[in-house]
């Protein structure tokens, strides 16, 4: 499940590196190089990566548009 999770975090914040901050992509890469040769992070390393999952991706609800046309 963490391998996969990895992956996951991983493939969203491949959208945000150009936003990190020169620390969050210096950490950032060095993650990415032990995800690149298949080891899993530490706990450390996998909380660090966690955080920034969090902070850059905002998973926003999708609005229903048909929610404005419902009778109540």
């Amino acid at each position: 499940m963490r391998s996969t999770d990895q992956k996951k975090y991983f493939e969203v914040l491949k959208r945000y590196e150009r936003k990190f901050t020169a620390d969050e992509l210096k950490d950032y890469k060095m993650f990415f190089k032990k995800h690149k040769d298949d080891e899993d992070l530490d706990n450390i390393s996998f909380k660090k990566l966690k955080d920034l999952y969090e902070k850059y991706y905002i998973n926003r609800e999708k609005i229903d548009i048909n929610d404005f046309f419902k009778k109540k």
